[in-house]
């Protein structure tokens, strides 16, 4: 590769990146609103130092579900993993329907790999994932605690 292509691909990777984190963050919101829970996204949520310092360390925008008592677990556990969707159109690339980005040269290759690492679920994601019955326990203003956990370590038990 030559030192422009390198370059091309650089900001290929980091264009699809910076777009893959608002998607990734509205993948979560779109079945949030579809659903009718109460949601709130916050852009730039770490912009204490600036929205330059907040975009250049990747917080572009997170979501905060806001789960009534009757919200179903399930519900949150499905946005908590809808980023995974992102990669919906690369699943048509064996079937012949979308080119393979991988097959040939170029800076797509590296656009489609930023895109597809935004797709991967966060830590916070999977948090929600595990204990979303925990959160739905919380904004129904149970004490109690959920049956098969221990409170003391936070975790199954």
């Amino acid at each position: 590769m030559t030192p422009i292509e390198i370059l091309a691909a650089l900001v290929a990777l980091a264009s699809a990146v910076s777009i893959g984190l608002v998607a990734h963050e509205l993948a979560h919101a779109a079945v949030l609103r579809a659903a009718g829970v109460p949601h709130v996204i916050d852009w730039f949520p770490g912009s204490d130092g600036g929205l330059l310092q907040a975009g250049l360390r990747g917080e572009w925008a997170a979501v905060r579900p806001r789960p009534g008592a009757e919200t179903p677990a399930w519900l949150l556990r499905v946005s908590a993993m809808m980023p995974l969707a992102l990669v919906a159109p690369l699943a048509l690339v064996p079937v012949g329907v979308v080119a393979d980005p991988f097959a040939s040269e170029g800076v797509a290759r590296f656009a489609v790999l930023g895109w597809m690492a935004c797709a991967l679920p966060s830590p916070q994601d999977f948090s929600v994932l595990w204990y979303a019955d925990r959160a739905v326990d919380a904004a129904a203003g149970s004490t109690a605690e959920t049956p098969g956990t221990d409170a003391a370590t936070d975790g199954p038990a």
